[in-house]
């Protein structure tokens, strides 16, 4: 947050377009850590009697809420920069320099910290988003040299627009992803024939139908289905076997399932 104040600073004392965009998304950067350390404090609340799931589905609203964000500034800033590209001002190349390779320390830290939790939605963005600045960061100082030696000040506003297409492009996955979870669709890297060939393939597993796969967090998936079972298995062994088949989905990335025994494939 100090290293997004000392940009916004520097970007409209030395009128550079590059620091206040990169300035900008620093701070959507921010925003999106702090709304995703709430959803993580909430989601560790207990389940009660209304919230079954407890509050787990608020780290997938965090990640939407963030891919959002991003969009917004992009939007804001990348208009401005376009506009500054067809009339560019005067800016300090040495000071944009100077300052972005500040943003090259703070952001390849910050994403080495996220490294070890990247599988988990959220630190996987904040991971991607951190490392994307950090190179953009770089790009900054190259521009930044170059602005200082040539005067070219158009360099300002394209990093800009080049920040821009950073963030989006970094952004999609995490909207698309987001989005789905929201939604209750199939979690990115589970296929729903997959999870039925896998069900179908334990022994005594004559059929499988109403299958429902969707994430109660970023970190968690659930299951339902109906299975039909053989019929000469006791009562016992087909309990052991349903234990098997949910034995098998946590290998797979199915924390949660309900199996349901069903007498016909209908």
């Amino acid at each position: 947050m100090v290293f997004v104040l000392a940009e916004v600073v520097a970007g409209f004392v030395y009128n550079s377009m590059a620091l206040l965009t990169d300035a900008g998304h620093n701070l959507s950067d921010v925003a999106s850590l702090v709304i995703s350390l709430v959803a993580f404090w909430i989601a560790k609340r207990q389940s009660n009697a209304v919230y079954t799931y407890g509050f787990k589905k608020t780290t997938v609203l965090a990640a939407l809420v963030n891919a959002v964000v991003l969009l917004v500034a992009i939007g804001i800033l990348g208009y401005e920069s376009f506009h500054r590209l067809f009339k560019p001002e005067p800016v300090e190349g040495g000071v944009i320099a100077w300052v972005a390779a500040i943003g090259i320390i703070i952001n390849s830290v910050s994403a080495f910290l996220f490294f070890r939790q990247k599988q988990e939605l959220n630190s996987r963005a904040a991971y991607l988003h951190l490392l994307a600045d950090a190179l953009v960061s770089l790009g900054v100082v190259v521009a930044g040299i170059v602005i200082s030696k040539t005067n070219l000040y158009w360099l300002d506003p394209a990093i800009g627009l080049l920040i821009m297409v950073v963030i989006l492009v970094s952004t999609w996955t995490l909207l698309r992803d987001s989005f789905r979870m929201s939604i209750d669709a199939v979690p990115a890297g589970i296929e729903l024939d997959a999870i039925k060939k896998l069900i179908t393939s334990v022994p005594g597993v004559k059929h499988v139908h109403h299958v429902h796969v969707w994430s109660i967090s970023t970190t968690e998936n659930a299951l339902t289905a109906h299975v039909v079972i053989d019929e000469q298995l006791s009562f016992d062994d087909k309990l052991k076997l349903i234990a098997q088949i949910k034995h098998q989905l946590e290998h797979n990335n199915i924390q949660h399932s309900t199996i349901e025994m069903a007498k016909n494939a209908h």
